[in-house]
């Protein structure tokens, strides 16, 4: 195991996957100005890091992330100005942009409430295992305040459609993880004690793919969002024949061929 230093969260890679985990169980998880600028900083070094394969984020306790901290964040902004406000969000957003565009799959391992940023930072990953006591909450109607957080205007349509999108972030309603699963924020239910197995088993099968291959898949797929289909036929089309010739593409053909698992270095 790999253990680096970030502030404000726990970090190690392990056969490939790496594991994120919030560490104030006591505050949900909250976060403060330390942990969304380390999230951003870590999703850029990890980005071109080939001992990387995947990503898993988790918090202890019983709750994922409940949100930007009430005293850490949301009293200091209270007092800050137009330009401090923006700056904020800005190094905020870094967080959500950092998953994103991140050239590894991302699982976010939700146990107990994903609630305000929190249920952002899931819903910008690729995939959502949620324990089944999880709840999820885009809770800024409640407070007065837009759901413009994060990316969540942008993430949340795109991953349940407009009209559930609309009731999450207009009512700012909290729903469980069941509810969850059936309007598909979540890929899948989980008893709580099987979370961290089940989030783990997916990363191992993702860290197995090749990896320039996942990349590609991954930046299309969000890429191509803002795309026609014309030019996303074009650029699958490039990739397609890229991957073909790399040596992990070489590898994955021939293993096909002689019945046998493929041994994927990342090339």
């Amino acid at each position: 195991m790999e253990k680096r230093s970030y502030g404000g969260f726990k970090f190690d890679v392990t056969d490939g996957i790496a594991t994120v985990r919030f560490t104030r169980p006591k505050q949900l998880n909250a976060l403060t100005f330390e942990v969304y600028e380390e999230l951003g900083r870590m999703a850029f070094e990890i980005r071109e890091d080939d001992s990387v394969r995947a990503l898993v984020i988790t918090g202890e306790g019983k709750g994922f992330c409940s949100g930007g901290d009430v005293h850490d964040i949301m009293g200091r902004l209270l007092d800050a100005n137009s330009r401090e406000l923006i700056a904020f969000q800005r190094m905020a957003g870094r967080a959500t942009k950092g998953l994103l565009n991140l050239r590894k799959p991302t699982i976010a391992a939700v146990n107990g409430i994903a609630a305000g940023a929190g249920a952002v930072l899931a819903t910008a990953c690729d995939f959502r295992i949620a324990a089944a006591s999880a709840r999820f909450a885009f809770l800024f109607p409640r407070v007065g305040l837009p759901s413009t957080d994060l990316g969540a205007c942008w993430l949340l349509p795109r991953v349940v459609g407009l009209g559930r999108a609309a009731e999450l972030l207009l009512l700012g309603d909290t729903i469980d993880a069941q509810q969850a699963e059936r309007i598909g924020l979540v890929n899948g239910v989980v008893p709580d004690e099987r979370l961290e197995e089940e989030a783990l088993e997916l990363a191992t099968r993702l860290a197995g793919l090749a990896p320039l291959s996942t990349a590609m898949t991954k930046e299309l797929m969000y890429k191509g969002l803002g795309m026609g289909f014309d030019e996303a036929i074009d650029w699958e089309g490039w990739l397609m024949s890229l991957a073909f010739h790399t040596d992990d593409g070489i590898e994955g053909q021939k293993a096909a061929g002689e019945r046998r698992t493929p041994l994927y270095k990342g090339q």
